[in-house]
């Protein structure tokens, strides 16, 4: 099979392309490379911006997945007008032109952002969504942009992606368990802004083997679905990695408890994806701190300015 993975040189496509590979898929990259290209040599990198693909440029594909856009918060709060340009309208676009084009099935990286602040529920599929940012709005509308195109011949499905977390060959410490680790590592000290707050993490591996089981899925299957490792209070997740770095480092970690209000706040429920999709969740945080200690000789600086994607997203502007 032959598949395009369109913002593919990211911090999700560079784990994801070389597990595809691996398998056997055919696979090649559309990206603007502003964090660099860390995939494999054999991998086809097109430097577009995906605004400039057109239905002949993807009449080749079986399947097109869109992992584009802006990733986070303080990207969507520093440039609303880009956030709303590449999470909303992009993937829409992109969506139509696959459609047009004869691809079977498109797949969009939505996000668990969408739901916005929750009381004490376990929210599914079918729960409403309240978000006011601006991240969390557009990542919706990318989301019903591209679903409202499925169709007997065009599938589609959104992935509601839970904070990610763990190595990847382009590396983040912008995302909590990952900035915890390396606060623990560099300052050893860990700031918990609001520890009651749920948020739901996905280990960067369980979020790979989440896009292969929709790429195999039936064509039949549409729909939105929620995907995470695990619900977990952000005051847990400050435990956890400190207990695992003093485990492992023999170091004193500190906490540093606070209680910012924070209007991000949900916990989901997988089991849709599980009967559906036949994805199930293989990573603790424990192990995804393990597997971010496995690969500290590959992230080297735990403190680079480019592991933070609004730095590089500023510099970008002040180019343009």
């Amino acid at each position: 099979m032959k598949i395009l993975v369109t913002g593919g040189a990211g911090y999700i496509g560079s784990a994801l392309v070389p597990s595809f590979q691996e398998r056997g898929y055919d696979v090649d990259v559309v990206d603007l490379l502003w964090f660099g290209n860390n995939l494999p040599e054999k991998t086809k990198v097109l430097k577009k911006n995906i605004f400039d693909l057109n239905k002949d440029d993807l009449k080749e594909y079986e399947q097109v997945i869109f992992l584009g856009g802006l990733s986070n918060d303080p990207m969507a709060e520093f440039s609303p007008k880009k956030n709303f340009i590449y999470n909303a309208a992009l993937p829409s676009y992109l969506a139509y032109q696959s459609k047009e084009a004869g691809v079977k099935r498109f797949i969009y990286a939505s996000s668990c952002s969408i739901y916005g602040y929750t009381l004490n529920e376990l929210y599914d599929e079918n729960s409403p969504v309240t978000c006011s940012y601006p991240y969390g709005i557009s990542k919706l509308q990318g989301e019903n942009g591209c679903t409202q195109l499925k169709g007997k011949n065009f599938s589609v499905i959104a992935l509601r992606q839970g904070t990610l977390a763990g190595y990847s060959p382009r590396m983040r410490t912008d995302l909590i368990v990952n900035n915890m680790f390396k606060n623990s590592m560099l300052e050893k000290k860990i700031t918990v802004n609001n520890p009651s707050i749920w948020r739901p993490i996905l280990d960067i591996r369980d979020g790979v083997n989440a896009y292969l089981r929709a790429v195999q899925a039936n064509y039949e299957i549409n729909g939105s679905f929620n995907i995470s490792s695990g619900n977990y209070t952000v005051g847990q997740v400050g435990d956890l990695v400190k207990e695992e770095v003093e485990k492992r480092t023999g170091n004193k970690i500190s906490l540093e408890i606070k209680n910012v209000q924070d209007f991000r706040n949900y916990k989901v429920s997988t089991e849709k994806a599980k009967v559906v999709l036949g994805f199930v969740p293989n990573y603790s945080i424990k192990e995804t701190i393990g597997n971010l200690f496995e690969n500290l000789d590959k992230i080297g600086n735990l403190g680079k300015e480019e592991y933070v994607n609004i730095n590089v997203f500023r510099k970008l502007d002040e180019e343009i």
